[in-house]
């Protein structure tokens, strides 16, 4: 565990970052090579395929990512205040509550795959492949919760190092499975499904196993209850506007990929490709503002408010830095990144629609960078409102954008679709930061104490 409340902000940023920015990349490389490997042993039919479930499978990560904020946030803050009883009940209490949430969102997911597929207009073509792969990720999503719960969790502690460890193992796995799978055994799609589920699976439960005897060891007075109503009231608080945020990003994907598809099987697997590519950029561009919510959130519970205002400062000069070699890469290499998915060199017009997307919206990624490390501080100190206007805006306006102008501009709507959306969100954030509101939401240390026991 990793106290941040003193010491030089600088060395605790890029120490904690470093990890989390190892992690993100493993995290998004064997996402990519998932792609790869679809588009060059089953080829672009197949690259569609998995690239039409992405956007629902987005919606299950994006329930897991926010409903593990809340823990999270919580965590760090009672860390930060040095209450060790109220850290080990919410790392208990968050565990079992994603868990049982983990085998709701199952059933329901094997029920709607196909609806799901219907609605945003999937390809016949490719209908049965995408199909085939939703239903084998969703008996998975017990996996993704708990991983997701355990990283959270040792983020809030201060501790990006074992993350990184499991998720450094899931991916190799994973791209071993991927290639004798689909390679040598030929199983298509479905194989590149049951290697993310395989991979997930066993480093999830390795995650679980080395937390639970790690927080056994933290000295506390008394039993701590396993599960606790009061502890889990906190969390929703932060994980529920966490988890709408996180899937209104993920129903915009949703919707914007109907109109996606209205345009055909080629624009649907260059759009796969670009926006896996795009994603893996802004993961990791999003590793600095990552660290700094847990840095804001332990130095708010200690009420270390300064050390919040340098964090930030520091977290937007490191993602400027990030950003424009980002920008550089995609003006120098972007066909070239693309021409990977596509099966000897493929075809240009995918390629040359996939360029079109990059070089359209990276320019704009320093908008991004700067709503992501004030929205961090938004979402560390609890102004779970303000947080979620600043994505709501973003999002609203990208979708309206892209159906309003695609008849019009055709797939350039949504290319630009997006850096109009960043353009007001980030406005937006900059705003909600400068007026302090984040400040508002910091609870007393003997508040924290009889809140948790109110709610008991």
């Amino acid at each position: 565990m990793n106290n941040m409340t003193s010491g030089s902000p600088l060395k605790i940023l890029i120490t904690f970052s470093l990890p989390m920015l190892l992690s993100m990349v493993f995290q998004q490389l064997y996402s990519v090579i998932d792609s790869i490997i679809a588009g060059n042993f089953i080829g672009v039919d197949g690259l569609a395929a998995t690239g039409a479930s992405y956007p629902i499978t987005t919606l299950f990560i994006a329930v897991a990512t926010g409903a593990s904020v809340g823990s999270s946030v919580v965590i760090s803050q009672f860390f930060g205040a040095k209450l060790m009883e109220r850290v080990k009940g919410a790392i208990y209490t968050a565990i079992i509550t994603l868990f049982v949430l983990a085998l709701v969102l199952t059933g329901i997911g094997l029920l709607s795959c196909n609806f799901l597929l219907s609605v945003i207009g999937t390809p016949e073509n490719i209908f049965a492949d995408s199909s085939s792969y939703l239903r084998i990720y969703v008996c998975g999503l017990v996996f993704l919760f708990l991983y997701n719960a355990t990283t959270s969790i040792y983020n809030g502690l201060g501790d990006s190092r074992m993350p990184l460890c499991f998720l450094v193992f899931s991916s190799v796995l994973n791209v071993i499975l991927d290639i004798l799978f689909v390679s040598t055994f030929s199983m298509g799609v479905a194989g590149l499904a049951w290697a993310t589920f395989l991979a997930q699976g066993i480093s999830a439960l390795l995650s679980i196993g080395t937390l639970i005897v790690r927080i056994r060891k933290i000295s506390v007075n008394g039993r701590v209850p396993l599960w606790n109503r009061g502890l889990l009231v906190n969390m929703m608080y932060i994980a529920i506007p966490s988890i709408c945020q996180q899937s209104f990003v993920s129903i915009g994907v949703f919707l914007v990929q109907g109109v996606v598809n209205s345009f055909g099987s080629d624009t649907v697997a260059a759009f796969s490709a670009a926006l896996k590519i795009s994603t893996f950029a802004l993961m990791v561009m999003n590793t600095m503002p990552n660290a700094l919510s847990n840095f804001a959130s332990q130095n708010i519970g200690a009420h270390e408010l300064e050390r919040v205002r340098q964090g930030l400062r520091i977290s937007i000069v490191i993602a400027m830095i990030v950003i424009a070699g980002v920008n550089l890469l995609f003006l120098c290499a972007a066909s070239q990144i693309l021409s990977l998915f596509i099966p000897d060199g493929g075809s240009r017009t995918v390629i040359h629609i996939g360029v079109q997307f990059l070089h359209t919206i990276a320019p704009f990624y320093f908008l991004v960078g700067i709503k992501n490390c004030c929205d961090s501080v938004l979402r560390g100190g609890g102004a779970m409102k303000p947080f979620m206007a600043t994505t709501f805006s973003d999002l609203i306006i990208r979708i309206a954008f892209s159906f309003l102008f695609a008849g019009a501009l055709g797939f350039t709507s949504i290319c630009w679709a997006y850096p109009v959306g960043w353009i007001f969100g980030t406005l937006l954030s900059i705003h909600y930061y400068r007026t302090g509101v984040w400040k508002t939401h910091i609870p007393e240390p003997h508040a924290m104490k009889s809140l948790v026991h109110k709610n008991a």
